[in-house]
């Protein structure tokens, strides 16, 4: 074989993983902690109607992955969107609901972790049709009525609802994706 020809083959063959790796890779999430100008949004698939799991009292990280939600009567705010261990759910003024797209970035997600789900979510009293899901850091965060969800890191058991009304920019979420109208 012919030695220019074999440095052509070499060389197409060290390049095209490099092509076709940079192909792939981009999701449009930049860094610097700010969040997407747009981001994707989906329906996360939802198994039939199903209680939450029982117990489970205080929050957890945002790596904890949620795989249920409910609505819920919750003393002093009415009935609410709470996940699979009890915890209220909330969502945030400075969201947005279309396109989906979180504002919580950085050390307020110390205080408010968002809802991280997988590919499947339990639910009951709370319309399918109305769940999705926005990318955050290569994970999925719930949205509910394109609004994306938080826990709040005040909440310690099942059934509280302390991060009602806070900076009075933060609201437990109704099963409709409005606000709660309770004061907590």
């Amino acid at each position: 074989m012919n030695p220019r020809r074999i440095a052509l083959l070499l060389a197409a063959g060290l390049v095209s993983p490099l092509l076709l790796g940079a192909c792939g890779s981009s999701d449009g999430s930049g860094s610097g902690g700010a969040a997407p100008a747009a981001p994707a949004a989906s329906a996360p698939t939802v198994s039939a109607p199903a209680a939450p799991a029982a117990g489970g009292g205080g929050s957890t990280g945002s790596s904890a992955v949620t795989t249920g939600v409910a609505a819920t009567a919750v003393n002093g705010v009415g009935t609410v969107v709470t996940d699979d261990r009890g915890m209220t759910l909330y969502r945030f003024d400075e969201d947005r609901p279309d396109p989906s797209r979180w504002t919580c970035s950085g050390a307020c997600t110390q205080t408010w972790l968002p809802v991280i789900v997988g590919d499947a979510v339990r639910t009951s009293g709370v319309g399918r049709s109305l769940l999705g899901t926005v990318h955050r850091d290569g994970e999925k965060q719930l949205t509910l009525a394109g609004w994306p969800l938080y826990r709040y890191s005040g909440d310690t058991a099942a059934g509280q609802a302390n991060g009602q009304g806070r900076d009075a920019r933060w609201h437990a979420v109704a099963p409709s994706g409005a606000k709660a109208a309770g004061t907590g």
